[in-house]
């Protein structure tokens, strides 16, 4: 005859392995110190970005080459022709590599090319709209000379924009999208010359009254790059160069490059029916175009490693090797949250702030970044001074593919998962791993006797959307949460108490997440029943037994 308690562990076990689950591993003794810069704990950073390795950046191999297979698998479901990825961390360059091909279609049937040119990774690459970010950049150079305030109207600097109710938007709300200005209109079938576009998008109207809607818009950063010119006297790619890219040593970053570097520079679209065949070497963006290449929202061309040495500096307080670009006061505002009523649309200044949908495990409060339509993104995380660029040209032959956003979030989730989590080393640690719309469950035997159950954890979770919750069961089926409900993140390791409700026979770890947006995740061990160590009685397919 089978005990009734044991009865309720085989049942919970055949239940368990029905769902996947395996025996854990043997425990370690808790203790020890957490890994040398952890999660959070980069150490202090070089001045300049240079060639190293993951040991030297305090990350772990693993997820690095994993990176490889997401590329090449978005490659062979022709998301993009190709890409080159460049992580970084603390100056360390860590994993910078090409895939692919640069140019490889002839037209939007994807005719292949006799030779298609290879990736590499000094290719060049059309940013798109991570052109915005240098345009803040360049703004705020005459912001710091004293040239523009941030809270005064834009019609202060040019007086024809003071016409249908944009008297009122300012400088800030041009930076932050929220000027009411809607997204975009057809510049490139308007107007004759760059002057009468420009004068276009002076006089267009709002939407919304300024300040009360966030609308990601390019007329907000074309008219702030009128701005710069005017102020400066220069044009906005003279500007930028002599400004920012020059000093910075950025040789491979320019807007409008010339015929001689187009072998080096990845193709884009097909554009026939604007009477623009292959785009290759010129601006893909037609309203940029039809600003002759130079424009505050599109035109920037570079590379992987001059956006990282751009990202250093930023992550540097503005300071390159021996060069300043910008004030630390000044970096700090760029990427302070500027429109917090507008709860999910965090933005600094130019940049976007804790956007999970792209920055995925690396997303937090201080993480900034920003996209291209072109394929590309740059993800910059102060807290554990990592950078992560991935470029690609995935709208050669055509921008009618597959969404590139999937490739981002996995790109940047491999790359924050090599950053060591802050558990200690001997520590009986376990994870709940990655991925949306998660329910996963880790089981510890109780006795029924037993009053006080003990765990220690870390997590880093999305706020009020994914959640580590703790519960408890007298039967192995029927369960009650303990008042223990983590969401958001703690900073270390920490022991955590349940007071056991009489006849609980099981402790139960369940992970829930929505979709879109991943944290670094969260981790469990050191279970003891009052006082002694016990053992997770499961592993389910998603947790694994590691603590890092």
């Amino acid at each position: 005859m089978v005990k009734p308690r044991k009865k309720l562990l085989a049942a919970l076990l055949a239940g368990a392995l029905a769902g996947g689950l395996v025996m854990s591993g043997t425990a370690e003794a808790y203790g020890g110190s957490v890994p040398h810069k952890a999660w959070n704990n980069p150490g202090h950073g070089a001045p300049v970005l240079h060639p190293g390795s993951a040991k030297a950046a305090g990350m772990r191999q693993e997820p690095l080459r994993a990176i490889d297979g997401v590329m090449e698998q978005a490659i062979a479901e022709k998301t993009m022709p190709g890409a080159v990825v460049l992580v970084a961390r603390s100056g360390h360059i860590v994993k910078q590599q090409a895939y692919g091909d640069a140019a490889r279609y002839t037209d939007d049937q994807f005719t292949e090319m006799d030779k298609p040119v290879a990736m590499r990774t000094n290719t060049i690459f059309d940013v798109a709209s991570i052109s915005k970010i240098f345009t803040t950049v360049a703004a705020m150079k005459l912001y710091e000379a004293g040239k523009i305030e941030l809270d005064a109207p834009v019609a202060d600097y040019i007086p024809e924009f003071a016409v249908n109710g944009k008297e009122a938007v300012t400088i800030r709300q041009l930076m932050t999208h929220t000027s009411g200005f809607t997204a975009w209109i057809p510049l490139h079938s308007q107007g004759e010359t760059r002057e009468d576009r420009l004068q276009l998008v002076f006089a267009q109207g709002l939407e919304a009254e300024p300040g009360t809607r966030y609308t990601y818009s390019d007329l907000n950063m074309i008219t702030l790059g009128a701005i710069i010119e005017k102020l400066s006297g220069k044009r906005l790619d003279q500007f930028v160069k002599e400004q920012i890219t020059g000093p910075l040593g950025m040789k491979d970053t320019m807007y409008n490059p010339p015929a001689s570097l187009k072998h080096r520079i990845a193709a884009t679209e097909y554009q026939p029916e604007i009477g623009r065949g292959l785009v290759w070497g010129e601006v893909h963006d037609e309203n940029a175009w039809s600003l002759g290449g130079v424009a505050g929202h599109a035109g920037v061309f570079s590379t992987a490693k001059d956006l990282g040495i751009f990202a250093h500096m930023i992550l540097n307080d503005g300071r390159y090797g021996g060069k300043r670009i910008l004030k630390p006061a000044t970096v700090k505002l760029l990427g302070q949250n500027q429109i917090p009523e507008f709860k999910g649309d965090d933005h600094g200044l130019g940049w976007e702030l804790n956007q999970g949908w792209y920055m995925d495990a690396l997303a937090g409060p201080s993480t900034a970044g920003h996209t291209g339509f072109t394929g590309t993104s740059i993800v910059i995380s102060p807290k554990n001074k990592t950078i992560a660029v991935l470029l690609t040209n995935r709208v050669h032959p055509t921008r009618k593919t597959i969404s590139l956003n999937g490739v981002r979030r996995e790109f940047v989730r491999h790359a924050a998962d090599a950053i060591p989590a802050p558990i200690p080393r001997r520590a009986d640690a376990w994870f709940a791993g990655y991925g949306d719309k998660l329910d996963r469950t880790l089981v510890v035997e109780t006795r029924k006797n037993a009053r006080k159950f003990t765990f220690g954890t870390w997590y880093e979770l999305e706020q009020d959307s994914d959640f580590g919750i703790v519960e408890t069961s007298v039967n192995g089926t029927d369960w009650q949460e303990t008042g223990i409900r983590l969401t958001g993140t703690n900073s270390k390791w920490r022991q955590m108490k349940v007071s056991l409700p009489e006849g609980t026979q099981f402790v139960r770890f369940r992970y829930t997440t929505d979709t879109l947006v991943n944290g670094r995740g969260w981790y469990v061990g050191d279970f003891r029943l009052d006082g002694r160590t016990v053992k997770p009685a499961k592993q389910s397919s998603g947790w694994a037994r590691r603590n890092y």
